[in-house]
């Protein structure tokens, strides 16, 4: 297992992969989920409990090359105010149906560039959310900060908001990969908006940054992780760039040709980590690295490390609503995706309504293999006596299907007593290994490289 070879063997570096940020993903959603369903999943809610909002901004001021989200741009606040009216609208209609007594334990403000909003937007809306529900007792509240895209009155406005984590997207600082992938940002302009954060009182900071990126090399991702060090975020996401421009249009600006190749890609991550390590981050899950007293290391120490669309998470709520175009909400009953297309979504929530275009109600199935999925991808380990505790699944079950992993991977998974286990050496295929409890058709979508 220590060779490339070996793990070429095993197809690491021809393997597409989920990255198993839900269960099922989000392909496999379908129209049975409708706006019904959504209404009375949120009126299920518990009273008094505590639930997670998610707020997607769609718009950037520019489209960056690389990116393949949900986004779209504009050089203009017209359709930024006009959204912002949609965003209120919705949250009045959530505000209607929300059982009574129910905090926030988290909100995040995502996109997209949420930072696009003025002062007087940001105060407009963290209002609007205020009158559906208050925070909890030690909520976090998290917003996507551009660099290019922030100043004092926005950060002014945010901090009073009640803004206390910041995450900011670095990619990488070297120059001509940020011409390649239609990003520039410098490390100075990086440096101020850190430093202009902090002065506003928030010292909770979130940074992304990738591999495999064109022109990418190892001692150029050694620069750039060693700059952003300099930084001293809380919590670094190390993401693989995936290469898609049959899905997402704008990636086909970025040359393939400069691109590395799968054992290089590895190489870039195993670089990076060791300087994260080195550094004396906690490596949590299979590509984030947090401080030793960050929310993220508590929870792994703790064994409540959890997985949804953002990643890697402390959350323990069961319930995230998501607000605004293309969000996605999840329940103890299932998936719901407003619609897309911000007309689309628009056009729903003048009428009235929620704009649920789709989703996933969960079976009892889901609900296992959702679970087994999530524990690899956080904790390494299948524990099977929560298993047998929490789902109605005998241990001869759950030994089958462990049987079937062990086939694929033959000699590299272990049994620590009734747990199955991924050693740290196999640990750059824990995606494929997950994909061994996937009872979903993979060929219906393109995933990512698995690594």
């Amino acid at each position: 297992m220590e060779t490339k070879t070996q793990l070429a063997k095993l197809g690491l570096f021809d393997a597409k992969v989920p990255r198993y940020t839900s269960y099922p993903t989000a392909p496999h959603f379908s129209g049975d989920v409708s706006q019904d369903d959504f209404v009375n999943w949120i009126k299920g809610v518990e009273p008094d409990s505590e639930i997670s909002l998610y707020v997607h901004v769609p718009f950037c001021r520019r489209l960056c090359w690389f990116c393949a989200c949900r986004t779209q741009g504009t050089q203009s606040e017209a359709p930024i105010i006009a959204y912002l009216e949609t965003l209120k609208a919705e949250l009045a209609l959530l505000k209607g149906i929300l059982p009574r007594g129910v905090k926030l334990s988290r909100l995040h403000w995502g996109g997209g560039t949420p930072t696009l909003l003025s002062p007087g937007m940001m105060t407009d809306l963290a209002g609007a959310i205020a009158d559906v529900a208050p925070f909890a007792d030690g909520a976090e509240f998290s917003v996507e900060i551009d660099p290019n895209e922030i100043d004092d009155a926005r950060l002014a406005a945010l901090a009073a908001a009640g803004m206390n984590r910041a995450s900011i997207g670095v990619q990488d600082f070297d120059d001509e990969i940020q011409r390649t992938i239609g990003r520039l940002q410098g490390y100075d302009v990086t440096r101020n908006a850190v430093e202009a954060i902090r002065s506003h009182g928030v010292y909770s900071l979130n940074a992304d940054i990738l591999y495999g990126l064109p022109h990418q090399s190892n001692e150029r991702i050694t620069e750039s992780v060693q700059k952003l060090l300099s930084l001293n975020p809380d919590r670094v996401a190390l993401y693989g760039y995936a290469h898609v421009p049959w899905m997402a249009k704008r990636q086909q600006m970025i040359p393939s040709e400069a691109l590395p190749t799968p054992e290089e890609r590895l190489e870039l991550f195993d670089t990076a980590r060791r300087l994260f390590l080195w550094d004396d981050y906690v490596e949590i899950g299979i590509d984030h690295f947090a401080t030793r007293n960050d929310g993220l290391a508590v929870a792994q120490k703790a064994g409540k490390l959890r997985r949804n669309f953002q990643g890697y998470t402390d959350d323990q709520s069961d319930v995230l609503i998501g607000v605004g175009a293309s969000s996605i909400s999840r329940f103890p009953q299932g998936y719901a995706q407003n619609n897309p297309s911000t007309g689309g979504h628009t056009a729903a929530i003048r009428e009235g309504q929620f704009s649920t275009s789709r989703g996933h109600k969960f079976s009892d199935e889901d609900m296992l293999r959702g679970r087994i999925i999530e524990m690899l991808m956080c904790d390494f380990t299948v524990h099977t006596d929560e298993l047998l505790d929490r789902f109605e699944v005998s241990r001869d079950t759950l030994d089958a299907m462990f049987r079937v992993a062990e086939d694929r991977f033959e000699g590299i998974l272990e049994r620590h007593g009734p747990d199955l286990y991924i050693p740290p050496e196999a640990r750059p295929l824990t995606r494929m290994i997950a994909r061994a409890f996937d009872a979903y058709d993979l060929s219906r979508a393109g995933h990512s490289a698995a690594i």
